[in-house]
C-alpha cells in the first residue's frame, strides 16, 4: 500500500530538488509523479518499496550528482542496474534509488579484443553485440539479468568451464565513490578496489562502466536436457566418461 505520510516524514526542500533536476541529463522521479509506481517496480513483484526519489541517470555525471545529493541530504541509497535481484536490493524505502537502467551503451574494441558495457545493460544486450563479432563476455544464463549485478557477484554461466567466471574476464571498471569521486580501477590503478569489486558485491562504489576481455565464441546451444528415468544408468555412465575430456580441453584452451 502506498504510504504518502511515510514518504513525507523527512521532506526535501523544493529548491534543493529543483536544483538537482536542473543539473541532470536524466530525470528525477518523485512520489507525486505519474510514472512513479512504474519506475519503482523491480523484477521480483513481491518487493514493494517506496523511495523518496528515483534518479534515472543518463551518464556518469548524473550518477555523481545523485550520490552527492544523497550524501548531502542524509538519504540511504539503492543502486539499480537491471533490477533483477530477487532480494530487491535495487530499491529501498525512504531513500534514493540511483537507476542506471537507461545507461545501455555497449561496444566491441577489436584492437584490444575487449567489450565495454554500461551498467544498465542486460546480458542480452552484451550478447547481441558479441554475437555479431564472434565473441562474448562470459556471463550468466538469463538474457534479462543485469550485467552489473551479475558481474559484481562473480558471474557463472554456460561459458564458465571454458573461460572462467565473469569476474575472471573483467579487465577494468569506472566507478563513482561515496564522496562523489570518480576513478578507474584495474590491475595497475586502485588494485585493491579492483580486487574488491570482483565478487565482493556492490558496496564499494557505483560502477558506471565495465571492461571485459572478449572471448572467442561461435554458436552456443544451451538449456535443460531430459531423458527417461529408464536411461539414467546409460546417461550417467556416458557423462562420467565425457566430462573429464571436456575439462581437460578447457584447461588447455585457457593456458596463455
Amino acid at each position: 500500500m502506498f504510504a504518502p505520510d511515510r514518504l513525507n516524514q523527512f521532506p526535501m526542500r523544493p529548491e534543493v530538488i529543483s536544483k538537482l533536476k536542473a543539473s541532470l541529463r536524466g530525470r528525477a522521479i518523485l512520489p507525486e509523479d505519474q510514472d512513479y509506481h512504474e519506475a519503482r517496480k523491480v523484477y521480483n513483484g513481491m518487493i514493494d518499496k517506496h523511495p523518496k526519489m528515483i534518479v534515472k541517470c543518463a551518464n556518469a555525471a548524473d550518477v555523481r550528482l545523485a550520490v552527492v545529493f544523497a550524501r548531502e541530504n542524509g538519504l540511504p541509497v539503492a543502486v539499480r542496474g537491471g533490477g533483477h535481484n530477487g532480494a530487491g536490493l535495487a530499491t529501498c524505502d525512504d531513500g534514493i534509488v540511483i537507476d542506471l537502467s537507461q545507461m545501455k551503451g555497449v561496444r566491441f574494441e577489436p584492437s584490444s579484443s575487449t567489450i565495454r558495457a554500461d551498467p544498465g545493460c542486460t546480458q542480452g544486450d552484451v550478447n547481441h553485440l558479441g554475437q555479431s563479432f564472434g565473441v562474448a563476455a562470459p556471463a550468466g544464463v538469463v538474457s534479462t539479468t543485469g550485467i552489473a549485478g551479475l558481474t559484481l557477484g562473480g558471474g557463472t554461466g554456460y561459458l564458465t568451464r571454458k573461460y572462467g567466471l565473469t569476474i575472471d574476464n573483467l579487465v577494468a571498471v569506472d566507478m563513482v565513490l561515496a564522496d562523489g569521486g570518480f576513478v578507474t580501477a584495474n590491475a595497475e590503478e586502485h588494485p585493491d578496489l579492483f580486487w574488491a569489486v570482483r565478487g565482493g558485491g556492490g558496496n564499494f562504489g557505483i560502477v558506471t562502466s565495465f571492461l571485459y576481455r572478449a572471448c572467442p565464441v561461435r554458436d552456443v546451444v544451451g538449456g535443460p536436457m531430459f531423458w527417461d528415468l529408464s536411461d539414467a544408468r546409460d546417461i550417467l555412465e556416458w557423462h562420467s566418461q565425457f566430462m573429464p575430456t571436456v575439462l581437460t580441453a578447457a584447461r588447455v584452451a585457457t593456458v596463455p
